[in-house]
């Protein structure tokens, strides 16, 4: 398999506290650590920023799970919550997501989901690294 696309972003200053910029210059954001971790609040960070990619990528593959299953979907989201934790060996992430599908059978919804987590490159990328919680709305 080869690339089809690179992101190509630096951090510069003082990592969580600094600024990150891509190399097209779309991407440009300053970065404060949350205040629940002793920082000064007011900015994005990086679990903001995992959060965000994880829940448009996982979108993506739920609807396009959906355009093959012949499901239509009308008002459905992904909300991700990454989540700061901080253990003996140090700090590391964890994630669930909330898929909501109005109006989508719950049998037809949980396979649609169980799809989406099987080809989304995020949850491939995490699979067996961090825990990844999923729940259905509807």
């Amino acid at each position: 398999m080869g690339v089809v696309y690179t992101a190509d972003v630096v951090s510069e200053g003082d990592g969580r506290n600094g600024r990150v910029r891509s190399s097209d210059g779309v991407l440009e954001l300053g970065l404060a650590a949350p205040k629940e971790v002793g920082g000064p609040g007011g900015s994005t960070n990086p679990e903001q920023l995992f959060a965000a990619g994880y829940a448009a990528c996982f979108h993506s593959a739920l609807r396009l799970s959906a355009r093959e299953a012949r499901v239509v979907l009308t008002e459905d989201t992904v909300s991700a919550r990454v989540h700061l934790e901080r253990g003996e060996s140090g700090y590391s992430i964890s994630a669930d997501l909330v898929v909501g599908l109005p109006g989508v059978p719950e049998e037809v919804a949980r396979s649609l989901v169980d799809q989406a987590h099987g080809r989304c490159p995020y949850s491939k990328a995490v699979r067996d690294g961090i825990r990844v919680g999923i729940t259905l709305v509807s």
